[in-house]
């Protein structure tokens, strides 16, 4: 590993390193000159991840990145998802916090393929969390499906709101309510449902459940219920329309898909058509880019939608 593009590396993120976020992409192959490469920092623990080789000599990052505690490694292969290996340092062997614009979340390296946050997402966390501050505490209901640790649902009760995650999942589901007690927040005034997020927004519709904000974040390929088969580049739309469904008028949607196979203008006529389909107006679209530190390849996909 090359010292200078190291170096350059961790300088051009010294804008994002603050006492509120210490955790981000500090490096993001091609983006930073290293192919097959990426490096996450959680607070002083750093996660190698590569498709191919496994890392043999960490000493330059080491030497690069100061304050530096431990160093794991996790092969990207979505067929064997194992948990990081450890490679130098401390080793990680209970779940932590980090801190990310000043919200805590819990973060493992023992509990599998993933470690509890997409760190993709935080821009947008803190769009939810900057736009419902500036509403009546406790108004605005959001409606966060494909939950996973509930990221998005903290954020949004962090500005006040009052949030509904679905996922599959109840062992994420109670790592959300972790999160929110790090952050000294009662899960109780939550609601957290085990399910299907197709069958659950069918379930809604014709109960007449509606909320303020729904954000849509689901895996671009996933096997459920009612939808036996979900695949990002061809269903997208009917989501957006089931979901368009139980948002009142005037409410906004986050639309997003970490997809390589999908262009940013495939996803947007797929979001178009959605809301079309559901027989209600856009009178705002707007897309998103990913944060600073994604310097590489611009995968993920967002837009805010405002809804009549």
């Amino acid at each position: 590993m090359e010292e200078g593009k190291l170096n350059v590396a961790w300088n051009r993120r010294q804008s994002i390193i603050t006492p509120d976020t210490t955790c981000y992409r500090l490096l993001d192959a091609e983006g930073d000159g290293f192919p097959d490469l990426w490096a996450e920092w959680f607070d002083g623990r750093l996660l190698l991840q590569t498709q191919r080789h496994q890392p043999t000599d960490v000493r330059p990052l080491v030497k690069a990145f100061p304050g530096v505690r431990s160093i794991y490694w996790k092969r990207l292969d979505q067929r064997d998802k194992e948990s990081p290996t450890w490679l130098w340092g401390e080793k990680v062997e209970e779940p932590f916090t980090v801190l990310e614009n000043g919200v805590k979340y819990e973060i493992s390296f023992t509990s599998g393929y993933s470690q509890g946050i997409f760190l993709d997402q935080r821009d947008n966390r803190q769009a939810i969390k900057e736009r419902l501050a500036q509403t009546e505490p406790g108004s605005q209901r959001v409606l966060n499906l494909f939950a996973y640790t509930c990221a998005f649902s903290v954020a949004a009760a962090a500005g006040g709101g009052i949030a509904t995650s679905v996922d599959l999942s109840p062992t994420y589901l109670d790592w959300g309510k972790r999160n929110l007690q790090l952050n000294g927040m009662d899960p109780a005034g939550h609601y957290f449902v085990k399910g299907d997020a197709f069958d659950w927004l069918q379930a809604f519709a014709k109960k007449g459940r509606k909320w303020q904000g729904v954000i849509l974040d689901p895996p671009t390929f996933s096997r459920g219920q009612v939808k036996k088969v979900f695949r990002v580049e061809e269903d997208y739309a009917e989501l957006v329309k089931l979901a368009t469904q139980v948002l009142e008028p005037g409410g906004w949607m986050l639309c997003c898909a970490n997809t390589r196979k999908v262009s940013s203008f495939e996803m947007e006529e797929q979001v178009r058509s959605g809301v079309a389909q559901a027989r209600r107006r856009l009178s705002k679209f707007q897309s998103a880019s990913m944060p600073a530190d994604f310097t590489g390849d611009a995968y993920l996909k967002s837009f805010w939608l405002d809804v009549t």
